[in-house]
Parts: C-alpha cells; sequence; structure tokens
C-alpha cells in the first residue's frame, strides 16, 4: 500500500482553512460584501470585495446556473487529479507544491458551491497601477504551486538513485 503524502495533504489542509477563515474575516466582521466595498490597508494594498464569477483573467465565465455547476465538476476533476498525482509523488517538494493546488482548488470550489462565484479580496497595486487582478488565499496557493512545479520541472534534475552492485 502506497504512503499517503502527509506533507501535501497538510499544506492542502492548511492554506483551505487559512482561505476559508479569511474570507469569512473580509465578508463577515470587515462587512465587505458588495462590489466595490474596499478598505484601505496600506498605500499598495486594499481589501477590496470583488465576486469572480469565472476562472483566471476571467475566463469561462459562470452566468447561468448550468455553467456554474459546470465550472464545479471541472474544477473538482482537476483537485480529484491533483490528489491523485500527489499520491503517486514521492519529492516532497513536490507534494507541498500539490498540496499548495489542491487546498487552492478546494477553497475556490468551496466558495462556487456556496455563493456561486469565488470570493476575491486582494488588491495589490502601485499608485493607480494595478498590474495584478483582485485574487485571494486559494489563487494565490494555486499560482505558487504551479510554478515551483513548472520550475522544478524546467530547472531541477534530480539525482538517479545509485546502482546497487551485483556480485558476479
Amino acid at each position: 500500500m502506497a504512503k499517503l503524502p502527509a506533507r501535501g495533504l497538510a499544506t492542502a489542509a492548511i492554506l483551505f482553512v487559512v482561505d476559508q477563515l479569511i474570507k469569512w474575516a473580509v465578508t463577515g466582521p470587515m462587512s465587505l460584501r458588495a462590489l466595490g466595498d474596499v478598505r484601505e490597508i496600506t498605500s499598495f494594498f486594499n481589501l477590496r470585495f470583488v465576486p469572480n464569477y469565472g476562472i483566471s483573467l476571467g475566463l469561462l465565465t459562470a452566468d447561468s446556473n448550468a455553467s456554474r455547476w459546470a465550472l464545479v465538476a471541472m474544477t473538482g476533476a482537476i483537485a480529484l487529479a491533483v490528489a491523485f498525482w500527489m499520491t503517486r509523488e514521492r519529492n516532497p517538494i513536490d507534494q507541498i507544491a500539490l498540496g499548495c493546488v489542491l487546498g487552492g482548488a478546494l477553497g475556490n470550489i468551496i466558495d462556487r458551491v456556496r455563493f456561486g462565484y469565488v470570493v476575491d479580496f486582494a488588491d495589490l497595486h502601485f499608485g493607480e497601477w494595478r498590474p495584478f487582478l483582485v485574487f485571494n488565499v486559494a489563487d494565490a496557493a494555486i499560482t505558487i504551486g504551479v510554478l515551483v512545479l513548472l520550475a522544478r520541472a524546467l530547472l531541477v534534475r534530480d539525482r538517479p538513485a545509485p546502482m546497487e552492485k551485483s556480485n558476479a
């Protein structure tokens, strides 16, 4: 029986909980619940409520109940594939990166199931220049996880296992 990827599962669980807690704090106690609600934190970071009905970069907008549930199904299938990959992955760094992707995906799936949209709130900007879309912890976790996986796949070569000596 394969050993469960404890690092990856723990990473996914922690990120899921942190994502949901921060979204609750932003929409609950901080009362950012309507499009346009903003709270300035620093000169370069605001909390800004933005309901995201699509996926990254506004693609595949769910403008009907059927498309909402299709997005839930599609992202759920991706999350299952990531979870399966994680169970087969032996490298601890890759397990953690996959945990980031899984935890983030689950956080955004729960939002879409509960509200019909994903709660985005992090608005990083430099004056009036906004190089990033408004995002959330789950989005950041997915992005970091994917970047780590890509960097390791493109730049890092794992050492091959040492060959066993034969007594010939």
